[in-house]
């Protein structure tokens, strides 16, 4: 059949049954990802029934959420926030022995975010249905895998069965035309077409992202593209498969090697859309008027060029917004003051990420009244940061260099703001109370981020890089 999309054909492939009756569709998955936080339910009730994990080789567990991002004593104990969170990550550990699942815990080198540790691995792989305990589940989606996050009791029903029961969303193709501007980076992009959808612009659908703009991401902006497809309110997002995303897996340690790689490539870049394919919705973007972009409000599609004033609040949802972030109408969002900056998360810890953070850094001292986290997304990416010696960078310019995990972007380990705090943060949500109670968020690229902490305000990252090509 021609006129398929990505979505289309990972869907079709998966389908286990299709009632005819209105009931759900039951879908295969390829490869569950498992934390310490949504899983330890789930395994109770495996328990309880007696049942054991239908693939333990399509699971893999890490430990994110709720770890630490200081380094542990000298006696080798961990500082935990508390009691609970020590005994989530334990309590993963012992479900991982009992059930035999691959788990990356504290002594492994690949350790790190979720959403990180499974692309660099190589484990994402095109044509894949991928699922996890985890709203950002989506960012699997650059590779052109259909990947989306599941409840807790959900997750219970993927371990037993390595199905799900879905009903087929709709489709929303997301074309980006032209070229970016320099220094506007992914995360830029991604929060301009935030900006453009809103929260729920997608809401029922599944994005494909587009265009000349999207092909030209690395994978690392692809996903940070899909990873923020959530947040327009999309079940996920995807971006076709390309020779983009087979260098970038090639010799990926659990990728397939060999003759075995080049005949996966083969059906790989099977999945990708047809060029006639059809979507129930369009929207198409033009790349030449995407900025450093920033968010203004209390959600992801409350987004705004670096350069452009707070706008009117059009409801009493708005005003809301802009009074919890202090803000006003018609003031220039760049010169805000900024309290604290984290660089991290699954949306953008990755090296590429760092790179760009340290790029502006390099030099340069941050605002002494800022504190600043970086926190990198893996043990991987932490030793291949050092190896550049960008953590030197980071420490140089007085930032903090952490360890691996989630951080800042829930604050679940402890790591969060003071209430009244403005945070620029690299995560992937801005709500009410994210980073701490009464803590006021804006997401940010890796180099505004970086821009911010050095000027002690919101800044636009160009102004710097001037700065320094005039130096």
């Amino acid at each position: 059949m021609s006129g398929r999309s990505l979505f289309d054909k990972v869907w079709d492939a998966h389908v286990v049954e299709a009632p005819d009756d209105g009931r759900p569709t039951v879908l295969y998955i390829d490869l569950h990802l498992i934390h310490e936080v949504t899983s330890p339910q789930a395994f109770q009730v495996l328990r309880e029934r007696g049942l054991p994990v239908r693939r333990p080789d399509r699971t893999l567990g890490t430990l994110d959420h709720s770890t630490p991002t200081l380094p542990a004593a000298a006696d080798g104990s961990r500082p935990y926030l508390d009691d609970a969170t020590r005994a989530q990550v334990e309590a993963l550990e012992r479900n991982c022995v009992e059930f035999g699942i691959d788990l990356r815990g504290w002594d492994s080198p690949d350790r790190g975010i979720v959403h990180v540790i499974a692309p660099e691995l190589g484990r994402t792989q095109p044509g894949m249905t991928i699922v996890c305990g985890d709203s950002h589940t989506s960012t699997h989606g650059a590779f052109g895998a259909l990947a989306f996050g599941i409840g807790t009791t959900e997750v219970g029903h993927v371990l037993a069965t390595q199905c799900l029961l879905q009903r087929k969303p709709k489709s929303l193709a997301v074309t980006v035309d032209g070229d970016l501007p320099a220094g506007v980076s992914a995360k830029d992009l991604t929060l301009h077409i935030a900006g453009v959808l809103g929260i729920g612009g997608a809401t029922g659908h599944v994005i494909e992202f587009r265009g000349s703009a999207v092909r030209a991401l690395s994978m690392e902006g692809r996903m940070t593209l899909c990873n923020m497809s959530i947040e327009m309110g999309a079940r996920a997002g995807m971006v076709s498969p390309d020779a983009t995303t087979v260098d970038y897996l090639r010799g990926r340690p659990e990728a397939p090697h060999g003759t075995d790689f080049e005949r996966a490539a083969a059906r790989w870049l099977s999945f990708a859309a047809d060029p006639e394919a059809r979507y129930d919705r369009e929207v198409r973007i033009d790349a030449r008027d995407v900025a450093p972009t920033v968010t203004w409000g209390t959600d992801p599609g409350k987004a705004l060029s670096i350069d452009a004033l707070v706008p009117p609040a059009q409801d009493a949802a708005a005003r809301k917004a802009l009074d919890y972030m202090r803000l006003a109408e018609g003031q220039a969002i760049a010169g805000t003051l900024v309290d604290v900056v984290f660089v991290g998360s699954c949306t953008n810890s990755r090296l590429s990420d760092l790179r760009a953070a340290a790029e502006v850094l390099r030099g340069r001292r941050i605002d002494p009244r800022v504190r600043m986290l970086v926190v990198p997304g893996s043990e991987r990416v932490k030793r291949e940061a050092e190896a550049e010696g960008l953590h030197e960078v980071f420490r140089a310019a007085g930032a903090e260099w952490r360890e691996p995990g989630c951080s800042m972007c829930i604050g679940m380990n402890g790591d969060i703001a003071r209430p009244g705090e403005l945070v620029v943060s690299t995560s992937n949500r801005n709500f009410e109370g994210r980073q701490g109670k009464g803590v006021r968020t804006v997401l940010a690229s890796p180099a505004t981020a970086a821009a911010s902490a050095v000027r002690g305000a919101i800044a636009d990252p160009r102004a710097l890089t001037a700065e320094g090509v005039a130096a």
